[in-house]
């Protein structure tokens, strides 16, 4: 256990609990998250894949986008776990993952841009 200790107290509550708080190597996947949407196009397109399931043609006629630009922004999105996916013969469909950091995430949007969830996409 590493103890750390303060050149100057100043009384604070966190000095009191110096030794627990975390590394920087901590926060290295959640500066990765951050990175990672401060594309604007993939953090609409998580938005997107968080109302429904869709496809890379269908996904970037939203965006209007080309479609290897949103196979890209998939990639990565994928890649952090933020989104996942689902063969069906040759198509592939991309739908926001269910875990807490893809909620909280599709909440922290929606709250920070004043916007609603606008129900289910039709494909």
């Amino acid at each position: 256990m590493r103890s750390i200790s303060l050149p100057h107290s100043h009384g604070s509550s966190i000095e009191k609990h110096i030794d627990s708080i975390p590394k920087t190597e901590d926060f290295h996947n959640l500066s990765d998250v951050f990175r990672l949407l401060g594309d604007s196009s993939r953090l609409r397109i998580f938005w997107i894949l968080c109302h429904c399931e869709e496809c890379v043609i269908n996904i970037s006629a939203m965006m209007e986008m080309s479609s290897p630009a949103v196979s890209h922004h998939l990639k990565m999105l994928k890649a952090s776990k933020l989104i996942v996916s689902r063969r069906d013969g040759k198509e592939v469909y991309y739908q926001a993952a269910h875990t807490e950091q893809a909620e909280l995430l599709h909440q922290m949007i929606e709250t920070l841009l004043a916007i609603t969830c606008p129900g289910s996409c039709q494909t």
